[in-house]
Parts: C-alpha cells; structure tokens; sequence
C-alpha cells in the first residue's frame, strides 16, 4: 500500500535533499508543502507542483516538519491538530518534543530523527564521499531514532522513512527523545560546536601573531586527525605525551569553567531548548514538562 507522506519546508535546503531522496523510491506519494511564493517557485523549477497545507494534512499517513529552527514550534503547533488520525508527525530535532508544548493528541504519533552526519573516521575512500560533509550523497551516515508517542508499528515505520531519507546508512540507533537532546544541542551544540570555534579563533591568533595562515591551518587539521586517533583508542599503544597532558589540565582551568557539565542539567537544557525554539534563553518560556 501507497504511503503518502506531507513534506512541509519542501523546498528549503533540508526540504529539497528529503524530497530528492524520496521521489527516488517508489514506496511514497510525496505531497510538496511550501508557504511562500519563493519557495512554490523553486518546486516549480524542479518541475513539482506544491501542495495546500489543508489537503496535506487531510491526506498524509507522515508529516515531515522539515522547516527552520525559528519557526518549527509554530508549525508544529499549527499542524498537529489538523492532522488525520492515525498519522505520525516527523521531526527533525528534538527541540519541540522535549519542550512539553506540542498540543495533546493521543490519535496520532511522534517520531524524530536527527542525522550523525559522516564519520571523521571512516573507510571511504571515493573523493566525493570524503568530501560529504552533511552525509546523504555518497559517505554513510549514522541515524539516532527516537518515538515518543505511539506503538512499535510506528517506529518500525518512522526507521525506515529515515533510512530513505538519510541514505546511505551506517547504523541506527534507537535512543529516547531526551536522549536525543543531550546528544543535540547539548553535547554537539551547546559543547562541542562552541570548542570547534575557539579552535579556529586560536587558529586566527596564531596568524594574527604572524605564523602563516597555511601552516597554521595544516598545523590545526593534522593535530585535530592525530588528536581523534589516540583519544578515542584508534592508535593502540600511542599516548598522549606527559607535556602535553599537563598542558591540557593547565588550559582547562583557563578555558573551561569548573562546572561547565552543568549545561547537561534538565534546567540548562530547556533554557538551551528555549534558544533554538523561540530564540529567548530565558527558561522560563518553556514549559518544564520535558520529555523523557
């Protein structure tokens, strides 16, 4: 049987690599959602007619919110009541979900799935995968899977939407939504994004100071490789010199704040969850009632 399946935000820039995916398999009936007149033009041009948000919602087993961050919850809010019994809404980050503030429907399902996005390490070797930063072109990418609401049959069915959607796939991992937001923002975000930009500021510095930019930049991704490779067990018997393990309980102290793992912290993590939804830190704007 014919799954039809509603992508709203189908002509922005993670709309477009999903309705590519999918107008290459046989198993969906794709319905093309898009607000704007922009967005019905750019369908157009790749010779997809868009379809009414009402006729959408009447129609589709699966809802993509493929849309930005700042108007996710607004959509979420807008389209979750309209949806047709029975139907399972996809989200694409677990923002809206750990936010308590979807409206209450027990007729209908929750799932979401976020990308891991190619591997640093990886076994490829074709240039165009290497050079597959996002994932869903050539290098294999790992998926986290998440369902909050809903019974097993729904899962089964949002895996393997996302397997098409994300393809080529390393491996899935199902986790629980709350999960999912310690993974992101927490740790990718709110953690790991932020050290990646003191690495190219500390790169800048050293230029600034006058070490040349491409040494400093071939200095900066050899470290990162070698770094990666004995840090996480790839180099067996290779340890970090004592030198440098002194530098780095030096620089912690004058980088990091003591208690920096606080934004793991449920209160941190909806005010983190306030940030991307509404764009307002303020914890205070989202409901407690995270998901977990």
């Amino acid at each position: 049987m014919e799954v039809t399946v509603a992508l709203f935000g189908a002509a922005g820039k993670i709309g477009t690599r999903i309705s590519d995916k999918l107008r290459q398999t046989n198993a969906y009936r794709v319905l093309h959602v898009e607000a704007g007149d922009n967005g019905i033009a750019r369908l157009r041009a790749k010779g997809v007619e868009a379809t009414s948000q009402e006729q959408a919602l009447a129609e589709a087993d699966l809802v993509i919110l493929a849309v930005p961050d700042r108007i996710l919850l607004a959509v979420s809010e807008d389209v979750a009541p309209r949806a047709k019994s029975g139907a399972m809404l996809v989200f694409l980050d677990p923002a809206v979900l750990v936010s308590g503030l979807l409206p209450q429907r027990k007729d209908i399902a929750y799932f979401v799935v976020h990308p891991c996005h190619p591997p640093i390490i990886t076994d490829e070797t074709e240039p165009e995968a290497l050079m597959d930063f996002y994932g869903g072109i050539k290098a294999k990418q790992s998926l986290v899977c998440a369902l909050l609401q809903g019974d097993e049959a729904y899962y089964r069915t949002g895996e393997k939407l996302a397997q098409e959607m994300f393809a080529p796939i390393l491996r899935v991992h199902r986790i629980t939504v709350y999960q999912m937001a310690l993974l992101e923002p927490a740790m990718a975000e709110t953690v790991v994004l932020t050290c990646m930009f003191v690495m190219k500021e500390a790169m800048e510095e050293a230029v600034r100071r006058g070490v040349p930019q491409a040494a400093a930049f071939d200095f900066l991704m050899g470290h990162i490789k070698v770094n990666l490779g004995i840090q996480y067990g790839y180099l067996p018997g290779t340890q970090f010199s004592d030198g440098a393990l002194r530098m780095v309980e030096s620089a912690k102290k004058l980088i990091f704040q003591p208690d920096w793992r606080k934004v793991f912290d449920p209160a941190n993590l909806q005010t983190q969850i306030g940030e991307i939804i509404r764009g307002d830190p303020d914890p205070s704007s989202v409901s407690g009632k995270a998901a977990h």
